[in-house]
């Protein structure tokens, strides 16, 4: 069941632990490009033990209760495990230098974690599009009946979409596979860029081309709005399957597993709650991709009122989305689709739906545009209100008649002509089988 969802990579990628790896893992790689700037000096010889430094997470928070700062406590445990060689921890460095550079190691260990996610469902979506590629349903716009396309359209349209999410996902997270050791207000004054250059690449990030105390915040920006991006076409997804769940409509259908219960008072319901579960996580990270913008706009070279947030928003955002990937994944493998109900509510409208196709005949027979609508709307408009057949009603219109014999309008009622390109849009989409 669903219920059962277990991802411990993103809950690990967020831990404290990984935070406080992450930090170390800076302040080691700052300690080997002092040594390689400087082979002959003393900390040369202290790079071994360096490279063996530990914290300890309950002597954190016992430092933390008097410092109140949690990079000078994390020092001071990681101090304790070194002994003498603590002199050469956090040289020249401001804390956003360890604290900013590590964030974006956890913010690439995300990104990969929800590219990987992308990778589970974009081969879902094109197995169940290429199932239902010649399924056909009717397409709507404003809700209303509009013209025939098949339900492997609207699941290739997705698939499309989930591609350049990826992509997206990709350039976001080149964005912030960068970090900075370049001092308190970004000028070098105690380092060097040759320094950051070392330590960022031991690290496997680029060097910022130019940071103040922090990298700027237009890049986790990018990072968060992409995360909302992506829940917003997931809920864009789950809001069509909540629409095709409808009763009244029941052409789709979300999983409902034996013995699952959809509402304590009504034992018949069946409810599209996983997809509305998407639809409010996804307000949920979209309104972190707003706060993520406030945070651009800080003080000169940097205030603190963006820390507090990201504590919130970054965690939150990756894990939220991560949770949702998965469950849509479940979703689309267990999609319930009623082709028979689509070929009921196909026929709803007795024939309307091939308005369009008798306009434009009326029109190659010489009629202007404005003449064959309005011959064509006045009988559509009769088979609406009375509830009876188009074909019929056209028939039976002796204007009509002069110009379309019935076999021709007979010819006209055919589903096929709608899909006839179905194949080449799969062709162009690389869907093929």
């Amino acid at each position: 069941m669903i219920e059962r969802y277990s991802r411990p990579q993103m809950k690990k990628v967020w831990s404290d632990e990984s935070k406080f790896d992450k930090w170390l893992r800076v302040e080691i790689a700052v300690c080997e490009a002092w040594a390689e700037l400087e082979p002959t000096g003393r900390l040369k010889d202290a790079i071994p033990k360096i490279q063996r430094a530990r914290y300890d997470l309950g002597r954190i928070d016992e430092i933390l209760k008097v410092t109140h700062h949690d990079m000078t406590a994390f020092l001071g445990s990681v101090a304790e495990s070194l002994g003498e060689e603590s002199r050469f921890i956090h040289l020249g460095l401001t804390s956003s230098d360890v604290m900013d550079t590590a964030l974006s190691l956890q913010l690439v260990a995300a990104a990969d974690l929800l590219a990987q996610d992308i990778a589970e469902l974009i081969p879902v979506l094109e197995e169940r599009a290429r199932e239902h590629k010649h399924t056909i349903m009717i397409g709507r716009t404003h809700g209303v009946h509009a013209e025939p396309i098949t339900f492997g359209l609207k699941l290739a349209l997705w698939v499309e979409e989930m591609k350049r999410n990826a992509h997206r996902l990709a350039e976001a997270r080149k964005a912030i596979a960068v970090g900075k050791i370049s001092g308190a207000v970004g000028t070098y004054a105690t380092l060097s860029p040759e320094l950051e250059r070392i330590a960022c690449a031991k690290l496997g990030l680029e060097a910022a081309p130019i940071s103040s105390q922090i990298l700027q915040r237009d890049r986790h920006a990018q990072f968060v709005t992409t995360l909302a991006l992506i829940a917003s076409s997931l809920e864009k997804f789950a809001t069509e399957i909540r629409g095709l769940q409808r009763t009244e409509i029941l052409e789709a259908e979300e999983p409902f597993e034996p013995g699952q219960t959809g509402s304590s008072a009504m034992p018949h319901k069946r409810n599209p709650e996983l997809c509305e579960r998407i639809c409010g996580l996804a307000r949920l990270v979209r309104g972190h991709a707003l706060t993520s913008m406030e945070n651009i706009a800080l003080w000169h070279e940097r205030d603190i009122s963006h820390s507090s947030t990201e504590r919130i928003i970054l965690p939150d955002s990756c894990l939220v989305l991560d949770y949702v990937l998965y469950l849509f994944t479940y979703i689309m493998k267990g999609l319930q689709v009623y082709p028979e109900h689509m070929k009921e509510n196909l026929e709803l409208t007795k024939g309307l739906i091939f308005s369009q196709r008798v306009m434009l005949a009326l029109i190659d027979k010489g009629l202007s545009r404005e003449g064959a609508y309005e011959m064509v709307q006045r009988n559509a408009m009769k088979a609406w209100k009375e509830r009876a057949s188009f074909f019929e009603l056209l028939d039976g219109d002796p204007d009509v008649g002069k110009h379309l014999s019935k076999s021709e309008l007979e010819g006209l009622f055919d589903y096929g002509y709608f899909l006839r390109h179905i194949d080449a849009i799969f062709q162009r989409l690389g869907l093929k089988g």
